[in-house]
């Protein structure tokens, strides 16, 4: 069922209202059915290979406004071997009945040899989402022109860069309204030259180790479609890591996005935003730069929430095989406490995680947590023969003292294993229950429905800001419900190299009514609206 309804004095707009009946949760494979035939199902051999494995982005983004998540696919490989055809990015828009239909020819969107990641964000304030895709010596900007048409302009906003770029994310650094663009970049390397590499079977297994950093960049949003790149003046410039997983969050909730990016075998970031577009890194004395042996971790994805319910945003990051997983806890004095085996989060160290994404996939009102895994090498065996290349997901479920791992419970798709990469987080169907994208290196992506997810009660919010950016990055929106109080933010970047769904959606539990909704905005604005009905989307204006 599909309800609009627009009330202008509460500032709401009621999109959406679906409901379904009480059984228990399970994720269904449905990408064939959706209509979603673009994949890349081999990869070449050689140094070609090394940026290859590395890849598999996309996402969820509402490219045409219609308030239902269409799908974008971003090429990692310059050739599939198997099809001998050149691949391309994909565009596929959401039909509003569980398919989508392939729109890549007409929306212009193109390619790169080796593309990475996606980013999205409405950078020039037109109500319309633009695209920020990443890639190994070349990163683009797309345009939405609002008629599934996207204008290349790389050039002319000044953000293209010849360094190998992964994730991104777009947030207000300077709080003056428009969207600047954080871009992490991984290590300096030529695929011609191969002598850092080893064989290994019938690859080359290029060791990041031995490859040289390289800084992130800040590129400033100057208002007229123009980017500055204020790298240097930021502080960026003197830190150098291999850049994957990036979230944009206020992590000390003075009312700036502060940001954080995952190291690849070097010490992690957390740039605190000083104002006026300066950043000073902060991840040794914060506690998040290390492991707690004191050495680093591969860090691959990453995601900020406030799971304990106590208003600050904890951190989550995926690390490599042999290393476990890092969640740290905020400690609302500058500071966080690794608290990840306590929590039950780290079942395996011989798994490799990349997509990581919090979600509450049940809709009981806590937090749970997803992990792609999928080791980077496909001969690994040759070198470890306890270590796999394809590898079984975790779905951590929140149990209210912890955590613990349900993958296998939830249906087929998640007892499978995957050479995981990408993952994106969206209700695609708008029935109040998160689904999920997985995308893998080497295989074709998975669109898993969540059946069930919605049998209690919940309510989805999308920000609509006006006095700044209208994508309202960097809001709060904290919901009562009875006993049930919950705080959602609207963040940057997060996972591996994916966009998710940027509404947020909150599981209410038995709760029919919303007592209180609260939203903070970015600059010090607040909305508040009483006695909401449940089970529905609301777009909030500031």
């Amino acid at each position: 069922m599909l309800v609009r309804l627009t009330a202008f004095g509460s500032a709401l707009a009621l999109v959406t209202a679906v409901s379904s009946p009480r059984r228990s949760v399970e994720f269904v494979d449905v990408t064939s059915g959706a209509g979603l035939r673009w994949g890349i199902t081999a990869m070449t051999d050689g140094a070609d290979h090394f940026i290859e494995t590395m890849g598999g982005g996309g996402g969820f983004v509402d490219v045409d406004g219609d308030g239902w998540l269409d799908i974008y696919f971003v090429a990692y490989s310059a050739e599939d071997v198997a099809g001998s055809r050149t691949t391309r990015d994909a565009l596929y828009r959401n039909n509003r009945d569980g398919t989508f239909t392939d729109v890549s020819a007409r929306a212009g969107i193109g390619g790169q040899p080796y593309g990475m990641g996606l980013a999205a964000g409405d950078y020039d304030n037109d109500g319309r989402a633009d695209l920020y895709v990443t890639g190994y010596g070349q990163s683009r900007l797309l345009r939405n022109r609002g008629d599934l048409t996207f204008e290349d302009v790389t050039s002319k906003g000044g953000v293209g860069s010849p360094l190998w770029a992964t994730g991104a994310a777009f947030f207000d650094a300077d709080g003056d309204g428009r969207l600047d663009l954080w871009v992490a970049n991984y290590v300096a390397y030529k695929v011609e030259s191969s002598a850092k590499c080893l064989p290994v079977g019938k690859r080359l297994f290029c060791r990041p180790a031995s490859l040289d950093s390289l800084p992130a960049q800040l590129f400033h949003n100057e208002g007229d479609g123009r980017f500055t790149n204020v790298s240097e003046r930021a502080g960026l410039l003197a830190h150098l890591g291999k850049g994957l997983g990036v979230v944009a969050f206020d992590y000390d909730g003075d009312g700036r996005s502060d940001v954080f990016q995952a190291n690849d075998g070097t010490p992690n970031f957390l740039f605190r935003n000083q104002g006026g577009l300066r950043f000073e890194e902060l991840a040794l004395q914060a506690g998040v730069a290390y492991g707690p042996e004191g050495t680093p971790r591969g860090g691959m994805g990453t995601d900020a929430f406030d799971v304990r319910r106590n208003g600050r945003l904890d951190l989550f990051v995926a690390n490599f095989t042999h290393e476990t997983n890092g969640y740290f806890r905020n400690e609302g004095d500058g500071s966080f406490a690794e608290a990840t085996t306590d929590l039950g989060l780290a079942p395996s160290r011989l798994l490799s995680g990349f997509g990581a994404k919090f979600l509450d996939y049940d809709g009981d009102g806590r937090v749970d947590l997803f992990v792609l895994n999928g080791h980077p090498l496909d001969t690994i065996k040759e070198l470890y023969p306890n270590v796999d290349y394809a590898e079984p997901p975790h779905l951590f479920e929140n149990t209210g003292s912890g955590f613990r791992e349900v993958a296998a419970q939830r249906g087929e798709p998640l007892r499978r294993r995957y050479p995981g990469r990408g993952l994106a987080v969206g209700d695609y169907d708008n029935d109040g229950d998160p689904d999920l994208l997985l995308m893998s290196v080497g295989e074709k992506p998975v669109l898993l429905r969540n059946d069930g997810g919605n049998r209690r009660h919940w309510l989805g919010i999308a920000l609509e800001g006006r006095a700044r950016s209208r994508d309202a990055v960097g809001a709060r929106v904290t919901v009562t419900a009875g006993t049930l109080r919950q705080s959602r933010s609207v963040l940057g970047g997060t996972s591996y190299c994916s966009v998710s769904d940027r509404r947020l959606l909150f599981g209410l539990g038995d709760a029919r009514r919303v007592d209180r909704l609260e939203v903070d905005w970015p600059g010090g604005g607040r909305t508040q609206l009483e006695g909401l009905k449940a089970d529905r989307y609301l777009t909030v204006r500031e």
